[in-house]
C-alpha cells in the first residue's frame, strides 16, 4: 500500500466528525452525462479492490487499488473521457487529488463496516460527490447513518468504522471517490462543513452488521 512518508497525520475528528457536507456545489448534471456516455468496456470489474468492497463495481480515474500493491498514483485512461470530473477534482478542490475513483454499489447491496487503516489514509481526506443515488442509499460512519444526495459533496472520515447500503430495489448508486492531501483552504472547508446530519438508524446498522458477519470479519 502506498505510503506518503512526508506528510502528517490528519486529525479527521477535529476536521471530519464522521461525515460533513463542504460548501461546494457540484454539476452533477454534467457528471451524470459524462458517465452515462462512458464506454462500457470500462465497467464489469472492481478495479482491483477486494474484501468488503467485493460487492461493488470500481473505475480508478488516478492511482490504484491497495490490492494492487505500492504502485505510483497516476492519471487512468477513464479520466480522458471525463472533464467534468478532471475539473472538479484539479480545480475545484482546493488540493491536490491523489487516488480518485468511480464505484457502482448495485441494487441491494452492502458494504460492511470497516476501517481504512493504512498510512496513506491517515494522511488524506476523503470527498464523495454523489452522482446517481437515492433516499434509500445509506452511508453509515461512526454510529450515524446518512444520506448524501447528487449535487453535494462531502467529507468522509475513513479512520471511523464505515459502510454503505443501498436499500432501492432498483437505483444503482455511483459515487465519485477522491483522496486529496490536506492544505490551508480544503481544511478550511472541512471546519466550516455541515456536521450532524446523521441519524441513529438500527435498521441500516442491522444490515452493515449482518453483511460483515457474511464476510467473516466480525
Amino acid at each position: 500500500m502506498l505510503a506518503l512518508p512526508d506528510q502528517p497525520v490528519l486529525d479527521k475528528v477535529h476536521l471530519i466528525g464522521g461525515c460533513s457536507r463542504l460548501a461546494v456545489q457540484v454539476d452533477v448534471a454534467r457528471l451524470q452525462k459524462e458517465i452515462a456516455e462512458l464506454p462500457q468496456s470500462f465497467w464489469g470489474q472492481s478495479g482491483g479492490r477486494v474484501g468488503v468492497h467485493n460487492p461493488a463495481q470500481a473505475i480508478f480515474l488516478r492511482g490504484h487499488a491497495p490490492a494492487q500493491g505500492n504502485l505510483p498514483i497516476e492519471e487512468r485512461e477513464a479520466l480522458q473521457h471525463l472533464p467534468g470530473i478532471r475539473e472538479l477534482i484539479e480545480q475545484i478542490v482546493p488540493a491536490q487529488a491523489m487516488r480518485c475513483l468511480v464505484a457502482l454499489l448495485p441494487p441491494g447491496a452492502v458494504i460492511a463496516p470497516h476501517i481504512d487503516q493504512a498510512d496513506y489514509f491517515s494522511k488524506t481526506i476523503r470527498l464523495h460527490a454523489p452522482i446517481v443515488t437515492s433516499d434509500a442509499v445509506w452511508m453509515y460512519c461512526n454510529g450515524q447513518s446518512y444520506r448524501m444526495r447528487p449535487g453535494e459533496l462531502w467529507a468522509l472520515n475513513n479512520s471511523a468504522t464505515h459502510g454503505v447500503v443501498n436499500d432501492d430495489a432498483e437505483c444503482e448508486r455511483i459515487h465519485l471517490i477522491c483522496d486529496f492531501l490536506a492544505s490551508a483552504e480544503l481544511e478550511a472547508l472541512l471546519i466550516a462543513g455541515e456536521r450532524n446530519l446523521g441519524e441513529r438508524n438500527l435498521i441500516i446498522e442491522s444490515r452493515l452488521y449482518a453483511a460483515r458477519g457474511k464476510a467473516g470479519m466480525a
